[in-house]
Protein backbone atom coordinates (compact mmCIF):
# COMPACT_ATOMS: atom_id res chain seq x y z
CA UNK A 1 0.00 0.00 0.00
CA UNK A 2 1.61 3.00 -1.13
CA UNK A 3 -0.36 6.42 0.40
CA UNK A 4 0.30 9.65 -1.54
CA UNK A 5 -1.02 13.32 -0.97
CA UNK A 6 -1.23 15.67 -4.41
CA UNK A 7 -2.44 18.66 -5.06
CA UNK A 8 -3.38 19.74 -8.78
CA UNK A 9 -4.04 23.18 -10.27
CA UNK A 10 -7.16 22.83 -11.59
CA UNK A 11 -8.73 25.50 -14.03
CA UNK A 12 -12.16 26.51 -14.57
CA UNK A 13 -13.70 25.88 -11.25
CA UNK A 14 -16.27 28.66 -10.51
CA UNK A 15 -19.29 27.95 -7.95
CA UNK A 16 -19.67 25.64 -5.25
CA UNK A 17 -21.44 23.11 -7.61
CA UNK A 18 -17.86 22.69 -9.40
CA UNK A 19 -16.08 21.83 -6.11
CA UNK A 20 -18.90 19.22 -5.35
CA UNK A 21 -18.64 17.56 -8.71
CA UNK A 22 -14.82 17.68 -8.55
CA UNK A 23 -14.91 16.00 -5.00
CA UNK A 24 -17.71 13.73 -5.52
CA UNK A 25 -16.61 11.96 -9.19
CA UNK A 26 -12.24 11.64 -7.64
CA UNK A 27 -14.04 10.51 -4.24
CA UNK A 28 -15.69 7.71 -5.81
CA UNK A 29 -12.57 6.39 -7.27
CA UNK A 30 -10.95 3.45 -5.55
CA UNK A 31 -8.14 4.04 -3.95
CA UNK A 32 -9.26 7.60 -2.83
CA UNK A 33 -9.42 8.38 0.51
CA UNK A 34 -9.87 12.06 0.64
CA UNK A 35 -10.36 14.76 -1.89
CA UNK A 36 -10.86 17.96 -1.33
CA UNK A 37 -11.60 21.15 -3.97
CA UNK A 38 -10.80 24.61 -3.24
CA UNK A 39 -12.46 27.11 -5.19
CA UNK A 40 -10.39 30.19 -3.75
CA UNK A 41 -6.74 28.43 -4.57
CA UNK A 42 -8.06 26.41 -7.62
CA UNK A 43 -6.41 23.60 -6.22
CA UNK A 44 -7.53 19.89 -5.59
CA UNK A 45 -5.87 17.93 -2.71
CA UNK A 46 -6.01 13.72 -3.44
CA UNK A 47 -4.99 11.45 -0.47
CA UNK A 48 -4.87 8.07 -2.26
CA UNK A 49 -3.03 4.72 -2.64
CA UNK A 50 -0.93 4.93 -5.53
CA UNK A 51 -1.16 1.02 -5.86
CA UNK A 52 -4.69 1.28 -6.44
CA UNK A 53 -5.31 4.10 -8.52
CA UNK A 54 -2.76 6.66 -10.73
CA UNK A 55 -2.55 10.20 -11.09
CA UNK A 56 -3.48 9.88 -15.00
CA UNK A 57 -6.76 8.79 -14.03
CA UNK A 58 -7.41 11.24 -11.38
CA UNK A 59 -6.33 14.08 -13.95
CA UNK A 60 -8.85 12.32 -16.38
CA UNK A 61 -11.60 12.33 -14.20
CA UNK A 62 -11.54 16.12 -13.03
CA UNK A 63 -11.03 16.98 -17.20
CA UNK A 64 -14.36 14.75 -17.68
CA UNK A 65 -16.22 17.00 -15.53
CA UNK A 66 -15.05 20.11 -17.34
CA UNK A 67 -12.39 21.55 -16.08
CA UNK A 68 -8.47 21.66 -17.03
CA UNK A 69 -5.79 20.14 -15.09
CA UNK A 70 -2.61 22.49 -14.94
Amino acid sequence: MSKVTTVLNVEGMSCQHCVNSVNKAVGELKGVDRVTADLESKTVSVDYDSDQVGLDMIREVIEDQGYEVK
